[in-house]
């Protein structure tokens, strides 16, 4: 018996399809690992969440191992890599309709790798020190004339 190819390629199509259809914002929700080519200063928590609108993106790509685009972040041009594993979702951003999917085991134990140099990847121990200082940072006011 053959093994079959997954229904989240073509679950993920079908969606963006139908946000397209009905002038919806079709928005990934992408697990990072070292596989995943987006924009690390992005990334909270190990996520993403990528706008897929054709607005948004160039020369997009929905095949069944990866989404490939290219996108502006910052006003610089960005290429993305998404594989398919680690899309955790697809929804319309106006009303959150869409479709989430579970990442399998492989794919949540697989670390990033600090040799990548194309997109730089943050130090997350690190981060998180510095991230949850600046949240525990009471609000100040400033009057401005």
């Amino acid at each position: 018996m053959t093994t079959q190819t997954s229904t989240k390629p073509y679950l993920v199509r079908a969606i963006h399809e139908w946000c397209m259809d009905n002038n919806l914002t079709p928005h990934l929700l992408v697990a990072v690992d070292s596989n995943t080519r987006v924009p690390m200063a992005y990334v909270k928590d190990s996520e993403i969440v990528l706008n897929l609108g054709y607005s948004a993106t160039k020369d997009l790509t929905l095949d069944n191992e990866a989404i490939v685009f290219s996108a502006r972040f910052g006003g610089i041009s960005q290429n993305l890599y998404v594989p398919m594993q680690a899309v955790k979702g697809i929804f319309a951003r106006e009303n959150g309709q869409g479709m989430f999917f579970e990442i399998d085991t492989d794919f949540k134990n697989s670390e990033l790798n600090a040799d990548d140099s194309e997109i730089a990847k943050p130090n997350l121990g690190k981060d998180l020190k510095a991230s949850s200082k600046v949240i525990n940072k009471k609000p100040t006011l400033t009057i401005v004339k």
